[in-house]
């Protein structure tokens, strides 16, 4: 028997985010009694509101996808990103310590400077450079910093899967239309697939673990070799061609390098999460066989 089964469990974000999603899908197969949100249903940002959701579900766990994620949008919306990214996880931890749930808090890659040549591990300085990624940083620290014993913070990256449009999507949506892709070729990540993230994250959970953890498939790409291998995989004529951030124009800055390691979740879990080549395979023949145009 799990930790999950029968167990009461909250996924904030959980019926109509990309990850929440996810996790709802493995979580409901763990034999959890899960509960999800979206914005129409709780507004998290209303703190009494937040409380009577809490107080009345009684869960033994919560998970938090909820954030300001447009990282643009941020730089005109730094107050916006500040009250989802900093002040809601403070909240959720506040009503962790009164309620005694675990705290399960998802972060992000961009809380780092991008100047590593290696992929960031847990303990290494964050510096964040945009709005987005010092308002994620914040409310890490807030967490840390309020010494619960009962939290785990999760950061991940470039996550792509079902039930959402995203990165992949919108790549294999464009190439069915044009003959040419132009895509930044000189920032490189850690793809992600939601499934195997919310898969991970529920190991990591069963392994009793708290704290600061990575959670991301394995192996790196640029954006440009994501989406080179999107149309690959999906057997599209279609060109893909590397371009330098500087020809494409964005408000906010974005770290040059963000892999991040997993060494720590493998020590603790005993898993390997698959290279994302592996999960971007499924995602397309899988997830999004629909979208594919027929032989």
């Amino acid at each position: 028997m799990t930790v999950f089964e029968g167990s009461k469990v909250v996924v904030l974000g959980g019926e109509s985010g990309l990850l929440g999603q996810a996790l709802m899908n493995a979580l409901q197969h763990a034999g959890a009694n899960t509960v999800g949100t979206c914005r129409a249903s709780l507004d998290p940002m209303d703190n009494d509101a937040l409380t009577a959701f809490l107080e009345r579900e009684e869960p033994r766990i919560v998970f938090n996808t909820v954030a300001h994620t447009q990282v643009d949008a941020a730089e005109s919306e730094p107050d916006l990103s500040q009250r989802l990214n900093t002040t809601l996880p403070e909240r959720l931890g506040k009503h962790s310590l009164e309620m005694g749930f675990l705290l399960v808090h998802f972060s992000t890659d961009f809380v780092f400077n991008g100047q590593n040549e290696q992929a960031y591990t847990e303990e290494e300085s964050a510096e964040p450079l945009s709005v987005y990624g010092k308002t994620k940083h914040r409310g890490e620290c807030r967490l840390l910093e309020m010494n619960l014993e009962r939290v785990l913070i999760i950061r991940t990256a470039w996550l792509f899967g079902p039930g959402r449009d995203n990165f992949v999507s919108k790549m294999l949506r464009l190439a069915q239309t044009r003959d040419t892709l132009s895509v930044v070729h000189d920032q490189t990540g850690s793809p992600t697939y939601t499934p195997d993230l919310a898969k991970h994250t529920l190991q990591l959970v069963e392994s009793g673990a708290t704290g600061l953890f990575h959670i991301v498939n394995s192996g790196q790409a640029s954006w440009c070799e994501l989406a080179a291998e999107t149309v690959r995989v999906a057997g599209l004529d279609c060109r893909v061609e590397a371009i330098n951030a500087d020809q494409y124009p964005v408000k906010a800055a974005r770290p040059t390098n963000s892999q991040l390691s997993t060494e720590k979740f493998t020590m603790v879990t005993g898993v390997t999460p698959r290279p994302w080549t592996q999960a971007l395979r499924d995602y397309v023949y899988t997830d999004l066989s629909e979208e594919l145009p027929g032989d």
